[in-house]
Parts: structure tokens; sequence; C-alpha cells
């Protein structure tokens, strides 16, 4: 089966849901929560956070190692999807990463100088980390603001998609809440646009 994934991120994990077309109905193939962050390092969930209080020069190492770990982890974690999709039979078509607002290019000094600034920058941490590991992996990687989310399912189509979705909640069960929801409808658009 031809299938598409969405990714909704949070500090240190995410949710995962790939969805396939069986003949014009909508399947969960796949829906998990993936972890983006090593064993233990329990700090890598909020690094600008971990280094706020450190001096410069370590603060930058410190948020530069847990930006390593968070694509690294997530490039293994895209490797394991790519492997059982491929044993179930499945093709990926594509993958959708749901984002937040972009941020500018500031330094780690100037993330680390604002609150906001650290909330922002851990924000896109983990999306951004998916987007690329998905890249490395070869697939069309659709990054979708979340806010833009129902405007863009329209424009790919997919004008009753959440009353399928609610549909599909019904059938497969808990977990599907707002996260899980938002992750289909994205992987939804992905498979709309590939036809």
């Amino acid at each position: 089966m031809r299938i598409a994934v969405g990714f909704k991120s949070h500090s240190g994990w995410a949710v995962l849901v790939a969805v396939g077309l069986s003949g014009k109905d909508i399947q969960v193939i796949d829906r998990r929560r993936v972890e983006l962050i090593e064993p233990g390092a329990t700090w890598a969930k909020q690094p600008y956070h971990a280094a706020e209080d450190l001096p410069s020069a370590e603060a930058r190492r410190l948020v530069e190692r847990g930006v390593k770990s968070a694509h690294r982890v997530a490039a293994k974690e895209m490797r394991a999807l790519v492997e059982r999709s491929r044993k179930a039979g499945h093709e990926i078509v594509g993958c959708a990463v749901l984002i937040g607002t972009p941020m500018p290019d500031w330094t780690t000094e100037q993330i680390l100088s604002v609150h906001m600034r650290m909330q922002k920058a851990e924000g896109i941490l983990f999306p951004t980390a998916l987007a690329r590991a998905a890249e490395a992996f070869k697939m069309k990687v659709l990054t979708i603001s979340e806010k833009d989310l129902s405007a863009r399912a329209e424009l790919s189509g997919l004008d009753d998609a959440m009353g399928k979705i609610a549909q599909l909640g019904k059938s497969i069960g808990a977990p599907w809440g707002k996260d899980q929801k938002a992750a289909t409808l994205a992987a939804m658009i992905v498979l709309a646009e590939d036809s």
C-alpha cells in the first residue's frame, strides 16, 4: 500500500500516524509515540533551558550536543519507520511534519538571552530534526504550519477530512486525541497531493 506519515512533535517526543488508502477509505497503518531523546538524557527535551545558567561557551556546547542528539535520534526513528513499512510491503510516498512559526536566525547567545526565544528554539528543534531525517531518506517532506492545517487540507480537496478522521478514531480506539488527529490530517494531505 502507498502510505504517508504525519508527525506532531513535542519536547522530546512526537506522535506518528501513517495512513494509506484502501480503495477510497483511509486506513491507519501505524500509530505510535516516538521518543526523540536518548535514554537518560531528560535535559535534552529542553536543551536551551538546560544551558540557561551556564557560562557562554559551556552553554553553547550543551545546546549543540542537544541539537545533534535530537537529529541523531530522529534519524534512527525514521530508519525504523522505513524498515517497518518495507517489511509490511508499504511504500512511503511522503511525510508531513507539523511546525510552528519560523524563527529568526538567532545565535545561541541571543536565544539564551530571552526566555521566549528559548521556548521558540525548542519548539522548532524536534520538527526540524524529523523533517531533515525524512529528507535524508529521500522522502517528499511537507512542513505544514499547524495554524494553516485546515486551510491546507481544503486546498488539497479534503473537505470532509475531520469527519473521516473522527470515524477512524472510533474504529481504532484510544489514543486518538488532538495530536493524532492533526498528524493524520497532515498525512492525508500528503496522500491527496501525491495522487
